[in-house]
């Protein structure tokens, strides 16, 4: 199994065990939807009856995406000017990170990363973001996303801002 780790807090973001795909200079995690029960699940072998059958969750259940869940991450929000001026920062701070080996690969790194902000302030409304379990405000964001069929959620994270690890 690879987990992916962000750069700079070090907190386990995604693993491979999602489906991830390389999209541009983003990752994108495909994610879902998984109901979680809190505390001890006690079996008593009864069924309800067709009467008594109702859709409603049960008691102490609750429906939580399974990256959010399983990552332990925390739900934050931006409004546009705040999350561009934490991107500028954050930008410098994963370029210093990286500290590439030539001067091509930083401009690589610079175009790649202007046309993957483009793309998210273009449809900033459509985001929920996420950080990693430390909750550190220099690391890295996850934003979440739905597909076309507005039920599919997705993770979109800089491939730049996470180093993988075999476990």
């Amino acid at each position: 199994m690879i987990i992916y780790k962000d750069i700079i807090s070090g907190d386990e973001l995604f693993s491979d065990a999602f489906d991830v795909k390389e999209v541009g200079g983003s990752y994108e995690i495909e994610c879902s939807m998984i109901q979680v029960k809190e505390g001890v699940d006690v079996d008593t072998g009864a069924n309800a009856s067709a009467e008594e059958v109702t859709e409603d969750l049960e008691h102490g259940v609750s429906v939580v995406n399974n990256v959010v869940y399983s990552f332990r991450l925390h739900s934050t929000s931006f409004d546009k000017k705040g999350y561009l001026t934490y991107i500028k920062g954050y930008l410098k701070q994963l370029k210093a990170e990286k500290s590439f080996a030539s001067e091509e690969e930083t401009k690589a790194y610079e175009a790649e990363m202007t046309a993957e902000v483009k793309k998210i302030i273009a449809n900033f409304k459509d985001y929920e973001f996420y950080t990693g379990e430390s909750m550190d405000p220099e690391g890295t964001i996850m934003l979440l996303n739905f597909r076309e069929d507005g039920t599919t959620p997705y993770f979109t994270v800089f491939k730049h801002a996470v180093k993988s690890m075999k476990v």
